[in-house]
């Protein structure tokens, strides 16, 4: 069969994290658009449900808490179960 030569216009971060996916999956980005592509013609449309997440107002507070924790420096990490078991001790 054929094949055209089509541009996309794709953020960076998530062309770069689809492509490390993709390639542990053992296809490039033109195979699973490609798969994708072939999936809605097949299901005639979109081959997965699109909705608008309904969070409640306390999981997006939440969220929000986690973002601002994770990009502070001053906020202690561990790297592993055992260290954050003795700090959890002393």
């Amino acid at each position: 069969m054929p094949t055209v030569p089509t541009q996309i216009r794709i953020d960076a971060d998530v062309k770069k994290a689809a492509t490390e996916l993709f390639e542990n999956l053992g296809i490039d980005m033109s195979g699973a658009v490609n798969l994708f592509l072939y999936q809605c013609v097949l299901r005639g449309g979109i081959p997965f449900a699109i909705e608008m997440p309904q969070y409640s107002q306390k999981t997006l507070d939440a969220m929000a808490e986690a973002k601002r924790i994770s990009a502070d420096p001053s906020v202690q990490g561990y790297t592993s179960m055992e260290e954050l078991k003795a700090a959890l001790d002393s």
